[in-house]
Parts: structure tokens; sequence; C-alpha cells
């Protein structure tokens, strides 16, 4: 494929040999990305990332990492409507040295950045180590985009896009240099991707297409061993996570788990076109002309490309007009979203990454096979009962419709690299800017910028850096006061709060650490009704009730400080009344603790 990076001048060379200064090169090209990974990584969380606190869902994901790590098993002592793939994956973010949010911020965006890596490197099927500084530049201001206006949180699906990316983009690279390892790692992974989330399961049937049917795959000899290790590769941690739950006499309960949640279709990103395609031509349906323009230039340029030799310098010329008219579009649409929020945007930027695949398989006379993978990783992360936006890769569908602009004219070869990299360096301070401004001047979890005075390590030293507003520090400072004025070996914050037990090393008796209705999944109400049972026979607990909603905090609204012990359990229109039960079946000392009503038993 002709890509962004042939626009720079490379000296011709000869045939590559390896040599002690190969060796040399390419250890120096390893550090360098790693080096700017690592370093935009702490910059965005410097400036933006740890800004901003909600208590409901940042901590979801420790929460049952904090669960595993203490032996329970999942399904069996953990109800989840997915699998607990991703708190197996995120133990690391307890073992940084430094405090568990700072670290589990900081490791989401390195995520972040990482898959985006991996999608370029799988659209274009070249080794990020061969990118010159306009790939590698438009690839870093890709992931900013791509976090947009994102709460950063260890979360399932940054996971799943990370494991999926990955795995078919190793794969690929092992099956092109016939390098085991890289094949098979990348194979681990995508069984990996899949235990993350059901959003990803297609990640191994097209990894399974990819190993038999791949281009080079086919030209290469394949022993009934190496079959059977490579499907070993792809079924190791799915084998594994089933065999753990089954010993522990989970597996019934796995399965009325993961097949009883509420399905999910991905249906935002076609419903966005309407049902009256009439009204594609009326007032405020510009997003949807813009795809359909850049459709329309790309089948134009196909038409050019199939006629070029008859065509001429004309064809060329006005290919060039037609894609830099196309790309000119593209740019002007990401900068018009503002990284707003909900980010509704990221379908259109995604539907005008679907209008330019033609491209790919015209130019290269191909199946177009790498930028449908990325429309599929589109269409799995759409796949959520709360956040069904491909916003997480916004970004690099605006830099993979640019690539695929940038093939069909491969006549345009020659400028000099330090002008691409000054348009990369652009590229990437424009981004950071939007990022910045959008985040200074966005409510999403928590409020603007500049009302986030206080840094969350004056509470709990976990929590060092992360810095929110006065309400929300009042409410989790209550939260750990009720803790050390109750003293519990079982502790519940409910309902949304799953942030306090891997913070302050609690042990929540409940199964479920986030009662929301959706994850209210087979026999999860009775089971929480039972624990109360059991609590009322065994002492030995608090359990809080918080009667100020997660809406409330996000709005700035006042914490109270005192309540009294009948105060309604505050339950936003996603929470589920098993809460109201637990506490009417509790029979402890009703209490308070600022703005919490609690139940407690002290120890028999």
């Amino acid at each position: 494929m002709v890509d962004l990076d042939t626009l720079a001048y490379h000296a011709p060379v000869g045939a590559p040999r390896r040599t002690a200064a190969d060796r040399r090169s390419t250890l120096i090209r390893v550090l360098v990305h790693v080096t700017w990974v690592l370093g935009l990584a702490a910059a965005v969380v410097a400036r933006v990332a740890r800004f901003g606190f909600t208590p409901a869902d940042q901590g979801f994901i420790l929460a049952g990492s904090w669960r595993l790590l203490h032996g329970e098993i999942p399904h069996a002592d953990v109800i989840s409507g997915r699998p607990l793939g991703s708190a197996v994956l995120h133990m690391i973010d307890f073992l940084s040295p430094a405090p568990l949010f700072i670290s589990s911020v900081y490791i989401a965006m390195v995520q972040i950045i990482v898959f985006t890596i991996a999608c370029a490197a799988l659209l274009t099927g070249t080794s990020p180590l061969r990118w010159g500084p306009l790939r590698t530049l438009l690839v870093a201001a890709a992931s900013l985009i791509n976090l947009h206006l994102f709460t950063l949180m260890a979360w399932h699906t940054i996971d799943g896009l990370m494991l999926t990316a990955l795995g078919w983009w190793l794969l690929d690279a092992g099956l092109r240099s016939e390098s085991t390892w890289q094949r098979r790692i990348g194979l681990f992974l995508l069984g990996f991707a899949v235990m993350t989330k059901q959003s990803f399961a297609l990640a191994v049937p097209i990894g399974m297409l990819l190993l038999f049917l791949h281009p080079a795959a086919r030209k290469q000899s394949k022993s009934w061993g190496r079959i059977v290790v490579d499907l070993l590769c792809l079924g190791a941690f799915p084998l594994l996570y089933v065999a753990v739950v089954s010993i522990a006499g989970g597996f019934g309960d796995m399965i009325k788990q993961l097949t009883g949640g509420a399905p999910v279709y991905g249906r935002s990103l076609f419903t966005f076109w309407g049902s009256d395609l009439s009204l594609l031509w009326s007032p405020g349906h510009d997003w949807r002309r813009q795809i359909l323009l850049i459709f329309a230039a790309a089948v134009v340029i196909a038409v050019l490309w199939v006629l070029r030799d008859r065509l001429g310098k004309t064809g060329v010329w006005l290919r060039i007009l037609l894609a830099g008219g196309a790309a000119l579009l593209t740019a002007y649409a990401i900068a018009q979203t503002k990284l707003t929020y909900p980010p509704f945007w990221s379908i259109k930027i995604a539907w005008l990454f679907v209008a330019v695949i033609l491209l790919d398989a015209v130019i290269n006379k191909r199946f177009p096979w790498r930028a449908l993978l990325l429309a599929v990783l589109a269409f799995s992360a759409s796949l959520s009962w709360g956040y069904d936006y491909p916003a997480l890769l916004a970004g690099t569908f605006v830099i993979a419709t640019l690539e695929l602009l940038v093939a069909a004219v491969p006549e345009v070869k020659v400028v000099p690299t330090v002008v691409t990299a000054l348009v990369g360096v652009l590229a990437l301070g424009v981004a950071g800017y939007g990022l910045v401004r959008a985040h200074d001047r966005t409510v999403a979890a928590d409020l603007t910028h500049d009302k986030l005075t206080v840094n969350l390590g004056s509470v709990t030293p976990e929590m060092n850096g992360i810095r929110t507003s006065p309400g929300v520090a009042t409410y989790v400072q209550q939260i750990k006061d009720c803790v050390q004025r109750y003293p519990a070996d079982k502790v519940a914050v409910l309902p949304d709060n799953n942030f306090a037990y891997p913070v302050m090393k609690l042990n929540n008796p409940f199964p479920l650490d986030w009662p929301l209705h959706l994850e209210m999944i087979g026999d999860a109400r009775q089971r929480m009704l039972d624990t109360a049972e059991k609590l009322n026979r065994d002492g030995d607990y608090l359990v809080m009730f918080q009667t100020v909603t997660v809406t409330d905090l996000r709005k700035g609204l006042p914490v109270p400080t005192s309540v009294p012990p009948d105060a309604p359990v505050a339950v936003d229109t996603t929470g589920d009344p098993v809460v109201f039960q637990v506490r009417d079946r509790l029979t402890g000392q009703r209490t308070t603790c600022g703005s919490f009503t609690a139940v407690y038993a002290p120890a028999r």
C-alpha cells in the first residue's frame, strides 16, 4: 500500500542485511517508540486525565481485580454479565509502586496509545519500527482523539480494543514474516480479548480465518502439530478461565450469567441514518451529506484509477484534487466535533472511513480485509449497555481515512522529510490543544477543570494525584470516616461506590460491587438478599447507603453533612430496587455517616 510515509523522500537502500549496526538501529528505534508512548501517556495524565473523578465507573474493574486477588472465583463468588478477563488483566495495576488510581489511569492511557499504534500497523501492514516521523506523529495525535472525553480508567472496552488490535496485528505480522512467536502471541491475545467482554467475540473467528486464509498463510506448509499448538494458543486463556470456574463449581452460574444479559446490537451505528433518506437534504443533516460526498469522491477516484492509463496526467490531477478535497473534509469533520460529549459524532467519523474502504479494494486489487477489520472493531466497541459509540477509535478512523486517500495518489511521493515532520508536529499540537480545551470546558464525569481543586490524596493515599471537586472529596471522606468509626470485617457501600473496595481495602460481602439494573443477571437479586440474611446471622458488618446520586455529584450540588437515619437511598435511573430490599432486611444498628445512612453490627 502506498501510505503517508511515502510522502517523505528517503534515499534508496540496498538489500537488508542484519549487522551489529542494524541491531543497534533497531534497538534505538524500539527505545524511541517506547519513550514517546510512555512520555505522551504521562503528559496526558498530568494535564488531563487525572482531573475529574466519578465514584461509580472508575473503580468497577479494579473492584473485580481486588476480589480476584483475594481468592474469589468469577461467577461463583462474583456475579458478572461479562467474563472477568479485564479484572484478571488489571491485577497488574496493583503491582505499580505509584498510588493505585493514578497508576490505573496511566496504564489505561498507555493501552489507548498501544491499540492506536496496532490499528495503524494492521491497516498498513507495516512495522512501527519502519515508520517515518509523519505517521508516528499522526498516530500520536490520533491516540489523543481516541481518548476524547472518555473518563480514563481501567475498562473492559479499552482492554478488548487493545487485545484485539494487537492480536490481529501480531498474527498478520507473524504470518507474513513466518515468525512463530508473533503468530502465537497474537492468537493468545485474541483469545484473551473475548474474555474481556462478549462484544469482542468476533476476534476469535476472524483470527482463525486469518490463520488459514491469510495470503501469506496459504503459501506456508502446515503440519497437524503446528495447527494444534496454534489453536491451543488461541484458546489458552478462555480454556483456563472456564477450567478454574468449573473446578470451583461455577460453570452453571457462568453460563447463566454470560447468556442472561440484555442483548445489544450496535443500533446507533445504523439508526444514525434515519428511516427517511429524503431528510438527508434537509437542514441539520450536513453530517450525512459529508459522508455521501466523501463516498462519491471515493467512487470517482476509483474510476479514475481504473482509467489511469487512458487519462494520463489529467487523471492524476483529478485524483489529487478529489483526494485532497476529501482529506480536507475529513479534517474539517473532526475539527467540527470539538470532541463534545456525548460523542455521537464518532459514529459519523466511523462512517467517513467506511466511505473510502472501496479505494483499498480497487487500488490494491484485493479484498479490503485490513480496512474491514477496523470497521469490525468499531462495531465491537459500540456493543455496550451505556456507551454505544465507536469514539475510542475516532482518531484512528481519521488517519485511516487519510491513509486510503493518500494511497489513491501514489504519484505524489517526493516531499522533504522535514516538511512532513512539521505537518505531524502540527497535527499533534492541534489534537493536544483540542483535547485539553475540551476537558477544561466540558462536564463529563466531574465538574469543569477550574473547579477540580481537591487532591483526593488528602483523603486516601491510593488516590493521590486525582483531583476532584470539593463536593466529591467530601463524599469520599465521609465513606472513609464511616469505615473508621464502625470497624467491621465485611463492608459494603451501596449502590454506586465500587471504587471504595480496592482503595480502602474493604471486603464486600455481596456478590456485586455495582448493583445496576442491567447487572442483575440470573439469580443476582436473590443472592443479594441471601447475603443480607447471612450478615444478620454472622454480624461483624457495615453496610452504607448513599443518599446523594452520582448525577448530583457531577452537577456540583452540595453534599449534606448529615442526614436522618431513614433518609431514602439515592438510586439513579440505572439502579435496581434490590438496594432498598437489602436495607430493609438488615437488622443491625441504624446510623448515619455524613450524607450516608448505614446499618452496623459489630463482631460478636
